[in-house]
């Protein structure tokens, strides 16, 4: 999927791409996945609904590709020489304002997902996959020198601490998900857990 969609795309520059893409987030702020269709993309970005077809072969990928394309750098690229310097590089790259329309926008995604086997395998192939594989990197550096074992048992869950952490916030004490609650949790759950000081 992933290199027959590169090759569909090939027409497209890179500006225009990213003007999709940002009328397709709009978009699934305004009116969520299920109400999204391709005409109102076509109509939103002045394109035709066959070249939306031809370049991205439907809705759900390129709802996956818009919220890859949004995410600000890869954690794989972070390297600040210490786990708990790469964990707060992360938190960074969002200000609040922006976690918190993320934080709407993955809630009514991930409803979207359990009911679309679509949708689903696209999140797999270029969202989850992708970002496991780029923490895996975080942490094997980590590994590597020295600051987390390789043998503990916390580094396989380490994304699912940090996603539940920011997709739950506003399920379970009403609030948004901000920099400051994510850096507490890292040093209150995350490097505990992974054995890193966190002074």
């Amino acid at each position: 999927m992933t290199e027959a969609a590169t090759v569909r795309r090939s027409r497209i520059t890179p500006e225009r791409e990213a003007e999709l893409y940002g009328a397709v987030l709009d978009l699934l702020r305004e009116v969520g996945y299920d109400a999204l269709t391709m005409d109102a993309v076509a109509a939103r970005t002045r394109s035709s609904k066959a070249t939306l077809y031809r370049q991205w072969g439907g809705k759900p990928e390129l709802v996956a590709r818009a919220i890859r394309h949004d995410k600000p750098g890869r954690p794989g690229e972070i390297d600040t020489g210490t786990l708990r310097g790469d964990f707060q590089a992360l938190v960074a790259r969002e200000d609040d304002c922006t976690m918190e329309q993320n934080s709407a926008l993955m809630r009514g995604l991930f409803m979207a997902v359990h009911s679309n086997p679509d949708l689903l395998r696209a999140f797999r192939e270029l969202l989850v996959e992708p970002e496991m594989a780029e923490f895996r990197a975080v942490l094997q550096r980590a590994v590597d020198r020295g600051e987390v074992r390789a043998d503990n048992p916390a580094r396989e869950y380490v994304v699912h601490m940090l996603i539940g952490a920011f997709a739950t916030r506003a399920l379970i004490e009403d609030q948004p998900p901000t920099q400051a609650f994510l850096l507490s949790y890292i040093d209150a759950v995350v490097l505990p857990a992974l054995g890193v000081p966190t002074t």
